[in-house]
């Protein structure tokens, strides 16, 4: 199984221009999408992540096969099946000079906790599981979960490690209460972006952020990791394709995220250019709203919701072409999707065929469903986050009018978008999620579970699907130790999803980056682009 999620990573293509001296130190780089913020805990979203990893370190890193590698944490061991001993790194420091302690990593946590602008979740629910956090001496962290947690070193990637002066004074205790047994106010999201809370021990430090601007970095020369040729580092969002390449080609950008996949073929036969591709876990899904009825977007607001009934979502799906789309929308910069994560993968289904395209059936089983004229529809979906996103949309719209269904479709920038999908405002949304674990469990605990809070179960399943045989599955996966055992688990549970298709699997991306002669990035499976790993020619 692993030899066979290492082979679809090891399999990033580049194509390179001849090599030129660079004139200066600086890297500018242009990004796909929009950083909404700089607080560390704020969001999931890549572009947050691209800049949380210039800034921030966690206790582990996260290898290009996905397993979790050493980071602020030099080793760690698992005591009993919900404690882990983890050792910390000597000789780290933050970007004010003050050394990294156990301390740093308490605070963090309880800071993660404690982050009223976090928006669904994206870290608090991998701490909400810790009944305790300890700290045995300055080097040394105990954490106790509540529950087994067998992916607890790949979860913790996710948690920047910031300096303990930023919580509240007074004694620090993760386990006394919410607030970690201290008053006073935590870091805000503008402390951050202002700068004041943008300390961390990655290998940049801050320098200016603007939401919708430029952000400027600078080295940190006293990173504990290997130094960054880049001194300095300005990152750009510039969300459209067009003046992302034509800002490479007149030399306003060294580096850009995500070129027009219809340039792919232009750019690797201009030598002034080099193209890097990297196959992804990058899923993109569809996500239907089966709680609510009416639903706000079918059938104009009123009457039942056909979306509840797992045949027209089963329907909506046949209905689609996604080997089609993977080569005329795509333009073969994507693997059609049968599941959650490739086939290969710990719960993955092996052999299962791409989700097939059957428009009669489509047809006859809306019919069955008591929608023999189809019903109405707005799907709701980005225009400037994922690789082709407003064309995919369209597509899809396309071929669910073939089947009847009048279907209309509204894109809106990833900010508006993320916005409002958090609130539960749509009924049919494009959902994009990338895996942190080769591991099934990391897509079906947030977006499948039912939504509970308290554990940090369901964080992202805005389309409120329950089911419990799907739940009580997958919780005896969550506590199952042996990676076999859980891996059955989790085929069975994923077996129900697809069964009942609250989430539609479309495709898996693949990550492509552009850079002028005398840079190169190797690109990354997680999509982000970090300076540190772009090298000069």
């Amino acid at each position: 199984m692993r030899r066979l999620a290492l082979a679809l990573f090891a399999a990033s293509a580049a194509w390179a221009g001849a090599a030129a001296p660079l004139a200066a130190q600086g890297l500018r780089i242009a990004m796909a999408g929009e950083t909404t913020s700089a607080d560390p805990h704020q969001y999931g979203l890549t572009p947050n992540t691209t800049l949380r990893g210039h800034l921030f370190n966690a206790l582990t890193e996260t290898a290009p096969d996905l397993s979790a590698t050493p980071g602020l944490a030099a080793r760690w061991e698992r005591e009993s099946d919900t404690s882990w001993l983890f050792h910390l790194r000597p000789g780290v420091t933050f970007h004010d000079g003050s050394a990294f302690t156990a301390e740093d990593v308490v605070a963090s946590f309880c800071r993660t906790r404690n982050n009223d602008g976090e928006v669904t979740q994206s870290f608090s629910r991998y701490v909400r599981g810790f009944a305790k956090v300890e700290t045995p001496d300055a080097m040394t962290v105990r954490i106790v979960t509540r529950e087994p947690a067998p992916l607890l070193p790949s979860d913790l990637s996710n948690i920047a490690i910031i300096p303990r002066r930023l919580v509240p004074a007074g004694t620090l205790d993760f386990q006394a209460n919410q607030q970690c047994g201290v008053t006073g106010s935590w870091p805000t999201a503008q402390d951050f972006n202002e700068g004041r809370a943008s300390v961390g021990t990655g290998p940049y430090r801050f320098v200016s952020y603007t939401r919708g601007g430029a952000i400027e970095l600078a080295r940190f020369d006293g990173y504990w990791g290997p130094r960054p040729h880049w001194a300095t580092v300005r990152l750009t969002p510039v969300t459209a394709a067009a003046p992302r390449l034509a800002g490479l080609l007149a030399g306003d950008h060294d580096l850009i995220e995500a070129p027009n996949t219809a340039d792919l073929a232009r750019l690797r036969s201009n030598a002034a250019v080099h193209v890097s591709a990297s196959p992804t876990t990058r899923l993109i899904f569809l996500q239907f709203d089966t709680a609510r009825s009416p639903s706000p977007f079918v059938q104009g607001g009123s009457g039942r919701n056909p979306l509840q009934d797992a045949r027209v979502r089963q329907a909506l799906s046949l209905a689609i072409d996604r080997k089609a789309l993977a080569e005329r929308v795509m333009d073969g910069v994507a693997l059609p999707a049968a599941q959650f994560l490739p086939e290969g993968m710990a719960g993955t289904i092996p052999g299962l065929p791409v989700l097939p395209y059957d428009p009669g059936r489509a047809r006859a089983l809306l019919a069955e469903a008591g929608y023999p004229q189809g019903f109405a529809l707005t799907f709701h979906a980005t225009n400037n986050r994922y690789v082709n996103d407003a064309r995919l949309a369209q597509a899809i719209v396309q071929y669910w009018q073939r089947i009847g269904v009048k279907a209309e479709l509204d894109t809106m920038p990833s900010a508006t978008f993320f916005t409002r999908r958090a609130r539960r405002e749509f009924s049919i949304a494009m959902g994009g999620w990338s895996a942190d674990a080769a591991e099934t469990l990391l897509f079906q605990q947030p977006w499948l579970m039912t939504t509970d809070a308290s554990r940090g179960r369901g964080s992202s399943n805005y389309g409120g699907w329950s089911d419990p045989a799907f739940d009580g599955t997958l919780n005896r996966a969550i506590a199952t130790m042996d990676p076999e055992a859980r891996a059955g688990l989790l085929r069975e549970s994923g077996s129900r999803a697809l069964q009942e298709m609250p989430v539609v699997p479309i495709h898996f991306e693949s990550a492509t980056w552009a850079s002028r002669r005398g840079f190169r990035y190797p690109g990354r499976v997680d999509q982000t682009t970090l300076a540190a790993e772009v090298l000069p020619e």
